[in-house]
């Protein structure tokens, strides 16, 4: 039986990789991506463009979204999700004014190539960091693109020729891949966008306090806790019932399903590779203190 992957027909075969090495390819690769977020390095590159940097929300939007081209806020808060509608027009809507989609592509770019060389030193060069980006790339090449919008619009840019580069974008095709199946399983699941952070929240994935930096008010909050208690996902306190705490894994493991997919393609053996090949880079950046410690994705706690 034969499948077509983006425009190249492979032999579909049997499944060879867990949904468990799924997800901590996930846990990997999404530190790496998130630099770009955090790093000052990038945020130089945002203000030279003429965005704010006194808080990361000014230019996390436009570097976000460039891959889509210069569409409104409404397009933007339908693969972003979780976000409230209000909080993505009063950073999108003069997003394409201040640079175009392409100057930010660059921009970008350029500050992650700095931010990478300050993070991994001499190792920037290494050629195990070579070896992670090639395979990297080949699975990103992989991507199912279906439906998945933020997932088809990186995997259409162009490649750096730089392998660090390469597997920053490799990392940031795989966590939209990951991410527009999340929303999938999330829309199955019957959880709106502010429904989905208060049934993440009450299993302790992150505090209410982090869910809020996306931007629902008290009364948007509560409004879903609500529906959410008459629904049987949460009690009165807040937490989660046994069907709620069963209605995330669900939602966590049939996002491992759609994610899963270019490491099927990559096979075992040099997933394997990857998740091995990852590791130190993986600490360097954690051990950078860029990340914060806690995140809305709820990484190591789902």
């Amino acid at each position: 039986m034969s499948d077509s992957v983006r425009g190249v027909e492979t032999t579909k075969s049997p499944a060879t990789v867990e949904l468990s090495r799924v997800r901590q390819l996930w846990h990997l690769l999404e530190p790496l991506h998130a630099v770009l977020y955090y790093a000052p390095e990038v945020f130089e590159e945002a203000a030279a463009l003429g965005y704010g940097t006194e808080e990361r929300w000014p230019s996390y939007f436009p570097l976000r979204a460039a891959p889509l081209g210069p569409v409104g806020s409404g397009r933007v808060t339908s693969a972003f999700y979780s976000f409230n509608p209000r909080m993505v027009a009063e950073h999108m809507d003069s997003a394409w004014s201040t640079a175009s989609p392409d100057a930010v592509l660059k921009a970008r770019l350029r500050g992650m190539d700095r931010a990478y060389r300050a993070i991994f030193g001499d190792r920037v060069d290494s050629p195990e960091l070579a070896e992670a980006a090639a395979l990297a790339r080949r699975a990103a090449e992989a991507v199912n693109i279906e439906g998945r919008p933020l997932a088809a619009a990186n995997a259409e840019l162009t490649w750096p020729a730089e392998p660090h580069l390469q597997l920053w974008q490799a990392a940031t095709i795989l966590r939209e891949h990951r991410g527009d199946g999340h929303l999938a399983a999330l829309l199955v699941a019957g959880l709106d966008p502010v429904e989905s952070l208060v049934s993440f929240a009450a299993i302790g994935a992150a505090s209410v306090q982090r869910f809020e930096s996306r931007g629902w008010s008290p009364q948007e909050w509560s409004a879903a806790r609500e529906r959410l208690v008459g629904r049987g996902v949460i009690d009165d306190r807040g937490t989660a019932t046994r069907a709620g705490r069963d209605l995330r894994q669900e939602v966590e493991r049939r996002t491992d399903q759609l994610a899963a997919a270019p490491w099927e393609f990559l096979g075992r053996t040099d997933t394997d590779r990857l998740a091995d090949l990852l590791g130190e880079f993986w600490v360097a950046v954690l051990g950078s203190g860029l990340l914060p410690s806690e995140s809305t994705l709820g990484i190591g706690k789902v």
